[in-house]
């Protein structure tokens, strides 16, 4: 087969969190576990390093018809891994300050969603499938099934899969500019109106052919009102193309054993790198070179990750022998609560309001305990880098948390600690019963510890997964 991801981001390119993560090693793992013809297009950001531009090869431009406006479109081709990426370029739109959260990021990404369907011809490239990822490239799909498919018999017999990464997002705007900026035509209408405005999400979910999440756990919650925001009803009646398959990680990527960003570098068979990182940890940040298990959250800070229940829980965890370590950018209120508790407690606890992958790999790697009270967590990749790390997840039992984490008290045996109820007092019960275990036990929190790095959370089964999905259409 041949297939088609379109995305607002990818890695090593350009990438704002964990939908860069799926797109930059998804493809990949296809490419490696398949026959299938895997390919890839996203926007030219300005952000792309230099080191990977001066090597992208030209291949033409054309100018697209959006609404009124015709406009430039440069085609750029990589190779990476195996996978050939295609760039598209138009500096009016991408070459901004940020990926996202611009005034008119509707009109950049319905750009960006026409453009990759009309190069198809361009590059001799009609796929079996086009696979589409979160509401920046909702439109794709929407325009594939009501405009291409209907007019060029080149795009009749391509199937369509959207992806759903948060439902949160859903790219909602004004019924205004259906036609001004989008393009769309008064019959369309109905397949992208949602509470009498504009619903980019609610669109590829009625077009696509099949709808996926990020996890199973997560495709049977957005089905409820408490997680859906506000699509249930939609979903519900789209629930017969619905499935959700859990995302991996790169493996090489993060890989203790060779990773050159820690302080030190470790595996199960020997783990004497592990304390030196915890050891390298402490001396950059300042806090005491003791013997303590050291609690991590990495994590954007903000309410539906659970940051809340850290906040009641502070300081309480506190009075306990610990260290924690907050790395993360947000919501003010949480910024300002976590600075002021390391600033209360020097000795404990260190806020760092930044976010930098290295530094994320530093603490993953150094750290004991992972703490992650999500409320809400479509999959989640912290836990299962966590997890490759040495770091024991303590998890909220919620989207693809309760998917890759179990407790260690279930009858198997799990591999971290989990709570059910969304509380402060489950939550510090969960911490507690980890840190309790790495005083009183030391040779068993050592053993699981090794049992958590074991744990394949690689893209391999996700990629037979998808392919299976492929092979249905």
């Amino acid at each position: 087969m041949k297939i088609l991801y379109v995305a607002g981001e990818a890695l090593p390119f350009a990438s704002s969190g964990g939908l860069g993560d799926v797109i930059g090693s998804l493809p990949a793992a296809m490419n490696e576990s398949t026959e299938h013809d895997i390919r890839v297009v996203m926007p030219l950001y300005s952000q792309i390093p230099e080191t990977f531009r001066k090597k992208f090869e030209f291949l033409g431009s054309k100018y697209i018809k959006l609404s009124w406006r015709e406009q430039y479109c440069g085609i750029f081709r990589y190779v990476h891994k195996g996978v050939t990426f295609y760039f598209l370029d138009n500096e009016y739109y991408f070459r901004r300050y940020a990926l996202y959260g611009e005034y008119d990021d509707g009109e950049r990404f319905a750009f960006f969603c026409r453009a990759a369907l009309e190069i198809l011809p361009e590059i001799d490239f009609i796929p079996d499938i086009l696979h589409a990822h979160d509401w920046h490239a909702a439109l794709s799909v929407i325009y594939l099934k009501q405009c291409y498919a209907k007019t060029d018999e080149r795009y009749a017999n391509i199937k369509s899969v959207f992806t759903i990464h948060n439902i949160q997002y859903q790219g909602q705007y004004d019924m205004a500019i259906l036609g001004d900026v989008f393009g769309l035509m008064a019959w369309d209408r109905e397949v992208v109106e949602y509470k009498g405005g504009i619903n980019l999400l609610k669109g590829a979910i009625v077009c696509a052919d099949r709808v996926s999440t990020v996890s199973p756990t997560y495709a049977k919650e957005i089905l409820s009102p408490q997680f859906s925001h506000g699509l249930d009803n939609v979903l519900n009646a789209n629930s017969f193309k619905l499935s959700g398959i859990l995302n991996g990680i790169d493996r090489d990527y993060y890989n203790p054993s060779k990773d050159k960003e820690i302080f030190a570098n470790f595996s199960t068979r020997n783990m004497a790198g592990k304390a030196e990182c915890k050891l390298g940890l402490q001396r950059m940040l300042g806090l005491p070179e003791r013997d303590v298990p050291m609690i991590a959250v990495i994590s954007r800070l903000v309410s539906h990750k659970g940051l809340d229940l850290v906040m009641l829980a502070g300081e309480e965890m506190m009075k306990g022998d610990i260290q924690l370590v907050i790395l993360g950018m947000g919501d003010k209120g949480y910024e300002d609560y976590f600075a002021s508790l390391a600033d209360r407690y020097p000795e404990k606890c260190k806020t760092l309001i930044t976010y930098n992958r290295d530094l994320s790999k530093q603490i993953y790697s150094a750290a004991d305990i992972f703490l992650m009270p999500s409320k809400s967590e479509p999959c989640g990749l912290a836990q299962m880098i966590a997890s490759r790390y040495g770091t024991v997840p303590v998890i909220h039992e919620t989207g693809g948390l309760y998917d890759s984490i179990k407790d260690i008290g279930c009858e198997k045996g799990g591999n971290g600690f989990t709570f059910a109820a969304y509380s402060a007092y489950e939550m510090l019960g969960s911490v507690n019963r980890a840190v309790s275990l790495y005083y009183n036990d030391r040779e068993y929190f050592d053993k699981l510890r090794k049992k958590v790095m074991r744990v394949d959370f690689s893209w391999k089964q996700s990629a037979l997964s998808y392919t299976e999905l492929y092979n249905q259409l």
